[in-house]
């Protein structure tokens, strides 16, 4: 199968919307965005037995691939529209090229991000994707927004997909239930991309959670010269994280990656609009779901507990 004959099998899927004037089959893509929009943009590279285990089956690289983009757009309060695959193969494989479509096309069609071209070569197993978005001018959601006495909120539960991993790659021991949900968390992680919609009404800052809850926190205190004064019995653990010992719970909750969890905080002066409208049941999240763990202080890179002890914790660094 050659390049052409793969793109054509594989990654063109038709139907495509009407903002993008030319996609998939010329030099480049050609799309249409509003004057009154801005445009959002961000890339990642996915290398076989560093960013996922080796075995993963392939639909779930291509979930994840995409997913971990789409986490970015969420972050930043944008509505996805286009995406780039760059792809790399050591050999053709049509099994595991249908998985990766599928998983791929998928969550594309779920979430309405539409592929638009890209590249495949012969290589090492490597995924680079492109995910384009808009937002509305000047409401795009950034690291650099946190003030003094925002406080800070999360969504969803911590430390889930570092024990996945660690179920993958180690004898680590879970009843298979939990077992499984876990490695769910790491394979297939879900873009809160409708979490985003009623966050950026009323957030002045956010962050995915990629590389570890202190580490992509501290990515928000250094942007907004800010420290943190986290209360860790609100942050949330899941059914599956409960079953284990407290400290190994604790540093994965902190430390471990993959979440890709909203991190945000919410000034005084919208604090009580969120709590009602998350407290509805605004597009069908409870206020369950949204925990709030901290506030934001004077203290600028501090991050401490209820007690004033400094959290240190480090997370994923790549390199």
């Amino acid at each position: 199968m050659h390049e052409f004959d793969l793109i054509k099998e594989y990654f063109t899927w038709g139907n495509s919307p009407t903002d993008v004037i030319k996609g998939v089959g010329d030099d480049a893509a050609i799309l249409e965005i509003l004057p009154h929009q801005q445009l959002v943009t961000s890339i990642d590279t996915f290398i076989s037995g560093v960013h996922f285990p080796e075995n993963t089956p392939s639909e779930a690289i291509g979930h994840k691939a995409l997913a971990v983009n789409l986490s970015d757009l969420a972050a930043m309060g944008a509505t996805p529209r286009w995406f780039t695959l760059a792809l790399t193969l050591p050999d053709i494989n049509p099994e595991w090229l249908t998985g990766f479509s599928l998983g791929l096309k998928t969550l594309a069609q779920e979430y309405n991000c539409f592929l638009v071209g890209g590249d495949t070569t012969r290589g090492s197993l490597s995924v680079t994707i492109q995910v384009m978005g808009v937002v509305d001018k000047g409401k795009a959601l950034m690291r650099s927004g946190a003030k003094v006495g925002d406080s800070l909120y999360l969504t969803g539960t911590l430390g889930d997909a570092a024990i996945g991993l660690k179920t993958i790659q180690t004898d680590f021991s879970m009843q298979k239930e939990h077992r499984d949900h876990c490695q769910q968390h790491l394979n297939k992680p879900i873009p809160r991309l409708k979490e985003s919609t009623i966050i950026r009404q009323f957030a002045s800052s956010c962050i995915d959670i990629s590389d570890g809850f202190l580490q992509d926190l501290g990515h928000i205190l250094k942007a907004s010269n800010v420290g943190a004064q986290i209360t860790l019995a609100n942050l949330p653990l899941s059914t599956a994280l409960k079953t284990l010992p407290r400290k190994i719970a604790i540093n994965a909750m902190l430390s471990g990656g993959d979440d890709y969890e909203l991190l945000f905080t919410v000034p005084q002066k919208n604090k009580e609009l969120f709590e009602k409208y998350i407290k509805k049941g605004g597009d069908g999240y409870y206020k369950e779901y949204y925990k709030e763990i901290g506030v934001i202080t004077h203290q600028a890179g501090s991050i401490i507990d209820g007690t004033g002890k400094k959290l240190s914790l480090t997370g994923f660094k790549h390199f």
